[in-house]
């Protein structure tokens, strides 16, 4: 039920109490439209992919896609400060995220506090030039005031986070945050006792792995001991294979859909720190893949078009505006976007953004300011396609 059918059920009584209710007859349209973000997201591509005339149209935003990776994924940044011996206080990594904002503000030709070209942070930022910066937190509530400068250690845990998650052997298993998204899935706990920061357990992954792979009646893991990056490998593995027909959610052949007739705007923050950015446009490149397999990369793109679009949003975090980022935008219209392309036939090039960044590009052009930040454009960028690309060679199976 949490995987497809509820939705579903749902979606078929409320299209015919719709009917009844307003008294339109067998024979007339009815038009049915789906919006949610992150789970939600989710659950909105299981209709879309299973039951393909049920929406005429959907706004998708950050879905939480491939359970099986995604959320063990939560455990990552906690299994990175067990295995390099450091818990960070939150002010450093505090520190590292707003320092690395400072930084790549400017990469794309605006400084406006906005991260809106990741992929050009990516290329430029070296975290080890932070080493010996300064920082202080005030104490709130039980949190001890903070003050120190950023460590080499520091350093290191951060940007083992930014790789991502690696086997043993260094192939990769999965993505993680864009810089100076946040390393949200971090919480530390101040030992009054020893006078250190104590690694606490991300309950969206610990969860996962107690409840739905370990089978208990259990809301988060007791502990990490013996838990290393090859341990997170196999229980994504775990997940992925026991899960792969309700929760993985990642069928790439939307071709009924497409001749259905259903419109799809896909949205994604570009500093989301629960479901990494770069999932999106993971499933929107193995759609194109599998649909359009003959075709070039931007003919793909072009035959995508007719039907499904996706836009990074420069700045934001899941499913939202960025607190770390508050001049960054949030588009406003899309559902009425989406019912305009249906309806209407009017086909978005852009979306309609809040605040000074008024125009979000559709993948894969990016944006781009020039001229002391008064001319704007959505650009191709083949190196931002490459930043945003990665093969998951630690499993012998594709992952779409």
């Amino acid at each position: 039920m949490m995987g497809y059918q509820a939705h579903h059920e749902l979606a078929l009584l409320g299209k015919q109490f719709a009917r009844e209710i307003y008294k339109v007859s067998d024979n007339s349209k009815i038009y049915a439209y789906y919006q949610s973000c992150s789970e939600g997201g989710r659950e909105g591509w299981s209709q879309l992919q299973r039951f393909p005339d049920q929406f005429d149209g959907a706004v998708v935003g950050a879905p939480a896609l491939r359970l099986g990776q995604q959320q063990v994924n939560h455990l990552f940044e906690n299994v990175v400060e067990k295995t390099l011996s450091y818990s960070p206080p939150p002010c450093e990594l505090d520190k590292i995220v707003n320092l690395t904002i400072a930084f790549c503000d400017p990469l794309d030709g605006l400084a406006d506090g906005v991260v809106s070209r990741s992929d050009l942070c990516t290329e430029a930022l070296h975290l080890e030039n932070f080493i010996g910066k300064a920082y202080s937190c005030a104490s709130s509530g039980s949190v001890p005031a903070q003050k120190g400068k950023i460590t080499a250690k520091g350093v290191e845990v951060a940007q083992t986070m930014l790789n991502g998650l690696h086997n043993s052997q260094g192939q990769r298993a999965y993505i993680t945050y864009r810089p100076g998204a946040g390393f949200g899935d971090v919480s530390a706990v101040y030992n009054q006792a020893s006078g250190t920061w104590d690694n606490e357990i991300s309950s969206l992954g610990g969860e996962w792995v107690a409840r739905y792979l370990q089978l208990r009646d259990a809301d988060n893991l007791d502990t990490l001991n013996g838990v290393n990056y090859d341990t997170l490998v196999d229980w994504m593995t775990l997940g992925m294979n026991r899960y792969y027909d309700s929760l993985q959610t990642t069928y790439p052949d939307l071709s009924a859909l497409r001749s259905a007739g259903g419109k799809i705007i896909h949205i994604h923050g570009e500093q989301d720190n629960s479901v990494p950015t770069a999932s999106s446009i993971h499933y929107y490149d193995s759609v194109r893949k599998i649909m359009y397999p003959n075709l070039s990369y931007q003919e793909g793109v072009a035959a995508l078009d007719d039907f499904y679009r996706l836009y990074l949003i420069p700045g934001a975090a899941h499913c939202d505006f960025n607190p770390l980022q508050p001049t960054g935008p949030w588009p406003q219209t899309t559902l009425q976007t989406v019912i305009d392309w249906v309806e209407r036939d009017v086909a978005p090039a852009t979306l309609e953004g809040t605040g000074h960044i008024d125009t979000i590009c559709k993948w894969p052009l990016r944006p781009m300011w020039s001229g002391n930040g008064k001319k704007f454009e959505c650009q191709f960028s083949q190196s931002s396609i490459d930043s945003f690309t990665y093969e998951f060679d630690a499993f012998k199976v594709p992952v779409y």
